[in-house]
């Protein structure tokens, strides 16, 4: 793989750390802001809502400029956002910074995915897009640890100060390897690739990430509590056990990407059935604390196998439209998952049956992600029949 394509990781690890630790520090931000656990939980649904908005509209703007002048300019965006997080005095001022930072994220991923898939063969495009995603599981394994523990020794606000600094690395980084463009590309139609996003499989593949990425976030934005109040560790243990969760993250990306490469639709019922049953087999262990640590080390492998199948499913479906919007789309999609998971956890913890019962509740979401993949194959399998035109197969599936 070429050093490009790792310099896109390093960026990737900056996003991931800000859009992670916030998990591990929500006891920390609450007592300081007063606010509640539920609601402190919310600036991750921000965070996620900043994601699905930003997406679109950057990459749409940045649409004439090179890839390499765009992936810069949006690492100054979230540079200068964790810094504004590290000053607020409000939890309404840390919302909004977390917005801004957030506007980043979307079209960092979705074009930097691109640039990913250009750099590699044909059959290694899922590997590309994992080893680039790995920035995010990598950040999990080092970055949210430190930066839990950075939080909680020093004040939440030296996280943030802490990742403003890798902002500016992932900066350096990426002007030293990443290829520039020899031309600024032509701006596409963004309304026709609006028009052709809009068809009927790839509303259902954007759908399918929404639910796959909600359950994970049920559950993975309230870990603390989980933690603490139900396995009866420290808060100091949080971090250590968030490493094994990193670790997870790590294996469940690369094998992710492997089983895409090679069959994309198994690989997405695959991974989302494991991932259900991981966070319904979680509800049984989690009073044991050696069986806890186990089973999150497994949801953190099930919940980023998922990630390159469900991205390269909806660039295969979105064929034909400019990629980096459908790519950006989807890493939208993701996040609406996230901000959708973060309420819906809050929701049950403060009006359903409880932070005991957030597991199994959370394993409904990627049971009902299984359910719209099926109906899209089955949709798809009727326009296959002969006499239909403009249907024709792809890997792993049929457009």
């Amino acid at each position: 793989m070429p050093l490009a394509l790792f310099a896109l990781t390093a960026g990737a690890f900056g996003i991931g750390v800000t859009e992670f630790v916030i998990m591990g520090l929500l006891l920390e931000v609450g007592t300081d802001l007063g606010v509640s656990i539920s609601t402190a939980g919310l600036l991750i649904s921000g965070y996620a809502l900043g994601v699905v908005a930003g997406a679109p509209v950057l990459t749409v703007l940045t649409g004439r400029w090179t890839r390499k002048h765009v992936l810069l300019g949006l690492m100054v965006i979230f540079t200068l956002g964790n810094v504004f997080c590290a000053l607020a005095p409000t939890y309404g001022t840390l919302m909004a910074a977390r917005v801004l930072t957030a506007l980043s994220h979307g079209t960092f991923f979705g074009v930097g995915s691109v640039v990913a898939t250009g750099l590699v063969p044909a059959d290694k495009r899922a590997s590309a897009i994992a080893i680039m995603f790995t920035g995010l599981t990598v950040a999990n394994i080092l970055g949210v640890p430190l930066g839990t523990w950075l939080g909680q020794s020093l004040g939440w606000r030296s996280t943030f100060w802490a990742v403003a600094l890798i902002g500016l690395l992932a900066v350096a980084v990426i002007a030293l390897f990443v290829p520039r463009d020899e031309v600024a590309p032509e701006a596409s139609d963004w309304r026709a690739d609006l028009r052709a996003l809009g068809r009927r499989p790839v509303l259902l593949g954007l759908l399918t990430t929404v639910l796959g990425f909600a359950g994970v976030f049920t559950v993975f934005t309230f870990i603390a509590p989980l933690l603490t109040r139900l396995s009866g560790f420290s808060p100091s243990s949080v971090s250590p056990i968030l490493l094994v969760f990193g670790g997870g993250l790590v294996v469940g990306n690369l094998v992710g990407g492997k089983l895409a490469d090679r069959r994309l639709v198994p690989a997405i019922l695959g991974t989302l059935t494991v991932l259900a049953l991981v966070l319904f087999g979680m509800t049984f262990v989690l009073h044991d604390r050696v069986l806890t640590v186990v089973a999150v080390g497994l949801f953190g492998a099930a919940a980023f196998a998922t990630v390159p199948p469900l991205q390269m499913w909806v660039l295969e479906k979105a064929e034909g439209a400019g990629q980096s919007l459908a790519s950006s789309l989807n890493i939208g999609a993701f996040n609406l998952g996230n901000a959708l998971g973060a309420w819906f956890g809050g929701l049950i913890i403060d009006r359903g049956p409880g932070l005991g019962a957030l597991t199994w509740v959370s394993a409904l979401v990627p049971v009902s992600a299984i359910v719209i993949v099926l109906v899209a194959l089955r949709l798809e399998s009727r326009e296959r029949r002969p006499g239909v035109p403009g249907t024709r197969v792809l890997q792993g599936g049929v457009s």
